[in-house]
């Protein structure tokens, strides 16, 4: 791999993956008619906030050999490069996902959509191992896999109450 990555880019990355799931859900609750819908969904929204505070707060805690330097970029393109991806790629966050709702999904639909991207996200969270030299901070990936598989078991839940209430 020519290209490496310090786990700085990979915290902004992270944190903008979780601005954009924010902004999934409040799309989705903004195609709702239904009140209770609307709020239900504003909250999951709020707690890809709360996420994306986690991972800040991760970053600001990181170790500083990890947070800076990079062989391999010279100039500074890789932030811009692992921004680019977490709002371009179809992964938790993704712009295309959001941009996709109709409102003609189900609460249902919208949390096993959630699901799925929270799972590519994991994969691609793991594809990056590769491009984070150890030195950097590579173990420090594990974590944000951790937190999204707590996620993925939050919205499995989450997923299993709104199918025992809405209708077949």
């Amino acid at each position: 791999m020519g290209v490496l990555f310090n786990m700085a880019e990979v915290f902004t990355m992270a944190v903008q993956m979780e601005t954009n799931g924010a902004a999934f859900y409040r799309r989705a609750a903004a195609l709702r008619k239904d009140g209770d819908q609307t709020d239900y969904l504003l909250r999951l929204g709020e707690m890809e906030e709360d996420h994306k505070r986690t991972f800040e707060q991760m970053r600001d805690s990181a170790s500083v050999a990890g947070q800076s330097g990079s062989p391999f970029d010279l100039y500074d393109e890789g932030e811009l490069y692992l921004a680019g991806i977490a709002g371009g790629h179809r992964v938790e966050g993704s712009a295309a996902a959001a941009e996709a709702l109709t409102g003609d999904e189900s609460v249902s639909d919208v949390l096993k959509l959630a699901v799925e991207l929270e799972k590519e996200a994991i994969l691609f969270y793991v594809g990056l191992t590769d491009l984070v030299p150890a030195e950097m901070g590579r173990d420090q990936i594990d974590r944000i896999i951790e937190e999204e598989k707590k996620h993925i078991v939050i919205l499995t839940r989450e997923l299993r109450k709104v199918d025992k209430s809405e209708p077949s």
